[in-house]
């Protein structure tokens, strides 16, 4: 997924080009799920036509576009593909270049949902911008006052543009009991932060991603709060090129899970590091054990329970406005077939106590689980007893016979 660095890239490519011009046509195409809050295809276009781009803004992994003039603005979400193309340049791709793409081809061939038309300037000719996205996880929609609704609204701070002070980021962690990668990855916590700035965060940090954020020393709170920062502003200064990132980064390491890229890393000693790969907040994390260890008392014993307060959510589901789902209800059991119900009237209608009898003597339908175990066990007999056994037996499931 885009993170941080990519999407202010996308954001100030649009920047570049959009701003002080005004959009003369925008070409949608229809798709209901990216074109979301309530507008079609067509509103977006209605909306935004004839008006003049004051500036670009970008929070967290969301972008906007400010217009003048009275109604909405369009908010801009790239998922986990979407990509931003100026005519006549390649698009904002994310980690590595798609071989289908090119400056040369327009429009875009594939995967389109919006062209937008500028005009000339007094220096500049006209120019498009696209927006592309092949998995349809990105969002298009309206908002008056973009940093004031969602999903904007309900992010944590932005690294770059709304770092706490030390003391105010301390009490924000500590608080916490999950892991520490899942509440990197957590956009009410920080918005931007996705996979992989999050295990160059713990990497740098020298931090386990799975130990309990509550169990942070305080140098450990200090380190990531200065990794925090200075990941995200040398991947922005350099405008996500990843060819530009640090050599000692984990970044350039990372991808790819063979035995060989897991051996490549260097250690500051001399010795070649081994990449572990976790699944942690529901994502893949990669960490150097020889340099990220877990301290006594680190770890979560109560993962389900955590997992349940502090779940990262998305991710790809972990941004703010998607819903989450709903705790499973306990159904009562139905009546067991072909006994009687013997109800206790001193129970009201409604207790959660009211409880279905079944007549002494009467048989009962063996449980799902219980004709499946027949079966398997029935199975099993037959591998161990051979043919012979076949030719005794009837091994039609129980409950049939």
């Amino acid at each position: 997924m885009p993170e941080l660095p990519e999407v202010e890239r996308a954001a100030k490519l649009t920047h570049h080009v959009a701003v002080g011009r005004t959009i003369d046509k925008v070409e949608t195409v229809e798709d209901t799920i990216v074109y979301t809050g309530g507008i079609t295809h067509g509103d977006f276009a209605k909306e935004i036509t004839g008006r003049k781009v004051l500036n670009v803004g970008r929070y967290g992994k969301v972008f906007y576009i400010e217009l003048d003039g009275p109604g909405r603005m369009p908010v801009l979400h790239l998922g986990m593909t979407g990509m931003v193309q100026v005519k006549g340049e390649e698009p904002t791709w994310y980690r590595r270049r798609n071989k289908d793409m090119s400056a040369d081809v327009w429009p875009p061939p594939r995967f389109l949902k919006f062209i937008i038309h500028f005009s000339a300037t007094d220096t500049q000719p006209a120019t498009q911008l696209a927006f592309i996205d092949a998995r349809r996880l990105a969002r298009i929609r309206l908002a008056h006052e973009p940093l004031k609704e969602h999903p904007i609204s309900e992010l944590g701070f932005d690294p770059i543009l709304s770092m706490p002070e030390l003391k105010a980021f301390k009490a924000m962690v500590l608080k916490r009991t999950c892991p520490v990668k899942a509440l990197l990855l957590d956009q009410s916590f920080s918005a931007g932060v996705g996979n992989w700035v999050a295990d160059e965060i713990l990497f740098q940090s020298r931090i386990h991603p799975e130990q309990r954020a509550s169990t942070l020393s305080d140098e450990q709170v200090q380190t990531m709060y200065d990794q925090t920062k200075s990941v995200c502003e040398i991947a922005v200064a350099v405008n996500a090129d990843s060819s530009q990132f640090p050599k000692h980064w984990l970044f350039q390491y990372r991808w790819g899970k063979g035995e060989k890229n897991r051996a490549d890393m260097i250690l500051p000693s001399g010795e070649k590091a081994k990449i572990k790969w976790l699944t942690v907040g529901g994502r893949t994390s990669a960490l150097v054990e020889q340099l990220q260890k877990m301290p006594v008392g680190g770890r979560d014993k109560s993962k389900k329970a955590h997992a349940a307060q502090d779940s990262d959510g998305e991710d790809e589901g972990n941004e703010p406005g998607t819903s989450k789902a709903a705790p499973t209800k306990t159904r009562k059991r139905k009546p067991t077939r072909g006994a009687e119900q013997a109800v206790d009237p001193s129970v009201q209608d409604g207790d959660s106590s009211d409880l279905t009898q079944v007549e002494e003597g009467a048989e009962a339908k063996p449980t799902k689980r219980a004709r499946r175990t027949a079966v398997q066990a029935d199975k099993k007999v037959v591998r161990n007893q051979g043919s012979r056994f076949l030719e005794t037996h009837d091994f039609r499931p129980l409950w049939n016979l």
